[in-house]
């Protein structure tokens, strides 16, 4: 009988981690009794160096329950790097990650053991409806999916971190030793066959988002530069075509000043032109540095994350 794992990385989550461990008790004990999963079946939540209660909470529910687990990583590493440790150090046929904030659909689950069932090795959650979020988060999440692919990334549109996992598949990710981590980008390229789940966003359910503008942001750049090297490209065009724009704009100021009288001294023809250049040149500067940045994470092949204690 398979055996079941549901991986959920937490940051900061004593105010909704007891109603998500109720939830997901409650889910798991019915697919035990039903026999669609194993009694060994479990729940390991992956405290990301919380400052609040979030471990205590976890420490209690394993002691009152043993479907429950935990991980307590040494310090905050990050959603990724949460969310790999669970994945890497969590036991069973099966490992189903998602988010505490109870915004994913659990009642998706067993949908996603039947594709399991069905053959699928990797199945992944698609959110069909985001009623609850912003306009803003909604637009910016849709663009973003589609620069991505403009990019030649391989992702799903509409999909996070709420995925269903075979071992064989766990097993694979294993072998992508990368520190710039960007799962959604590296579980396509694993290969297996993979299926959709379609779900509804719900809002959360309490405590604030961790994933602020500022981190929308920088995980966008990270999934942009960590699978596609077109930002790079874009630079040298751009820089070509700013290099021959300008020498037109020479040649046409020769030829104005020798043989017409249209010249105007004035600044705007010095000062715009060199703030521009200027502001072009540090732009795709900070675009290599980010790229630079990478390889020297990369190089240096430092742990992602350290255990400091199991349950």
């Amino acid at each position: 009988m398979t055996t079941l794992n549901l991986v959920v990385p937490c940051y900061n989550e004593e105010e909704v981690l007891p109603e998500t461990s109720a939830r997901l008790l409650a889910l798991l004990q019915r697919l035990i009794d039903a026999g669609e999963v194993s009694d060994e079946s479990r729940i390991t939540f992956v405290d990301d160096g919380s400052r609040d209660q979030t471990w205590s909470i976890i420490a209690a529910l394993h002691a009152s329950d043993a479907h429950c687990g935990g991980i307590k990583l040494s310090r905050n590493r990050g959603h990724q790097n949460a969310l790999l440790a669970g994945l890497m150090t969590a036991q069973g046929d099966v490992l189903v990650s998602l988010d505490a904030d109870l915004q994913d659909d659990i009642e998706a689950i067993p949908r996603m053991l039947e594709q399991y069932r069905l053959g699928a090795e990797i199945v992944c959650g698609v959110r069909f409806k985001r009623n609850t979020d912003t306009f803003f988060k909604r637009f910016t999440a849709r663009n973003y999916y589609k620069l991505l692919r403009a990019f030649g990334v391989d992702i799903l549109p509409g999909h996070a971190d709420f995925r269903l996992m075979s071992r064989k598949s766990v097993e694979a990710l294993r072998q992508f030793p990368e520190v710039n981590l960007f799962l959604r980008g590296i579980i396509p390229m694993l290969g297996f066959r993979m299926t959709t789940v379609e779900y509804e966003r719900a809002a959360r359910f309490a405590g604030e988002s961790k994933y602020p503008l500022g981190k929308m942001l920088a995980f966008a750049f990270d999934g942009i530069t960590s699978f596609s090297a077109v930002p790079l490209q874009w630079s040298t065009r751009i820089g070509a075509l700013l290099a021959f724009g300008s020498l037109c704009f020479g040649a046409w100021a020769a030829f104005a000043r020798l043989f017409t009288d249209l010249t105007v001294p004035g600044w705007a023809s010095t000062v715009i032109p060199m703030y521009f250049l200027g502001g072009v040149q540090l732009l795709f500067l900070g675009v290599i540095g980010g790229y630079i940045s990478k390889t020297y994470a990369e190089t240096k092949q430092r742990p992602r994350f350290i255990i400091e204690q199991t349950l």
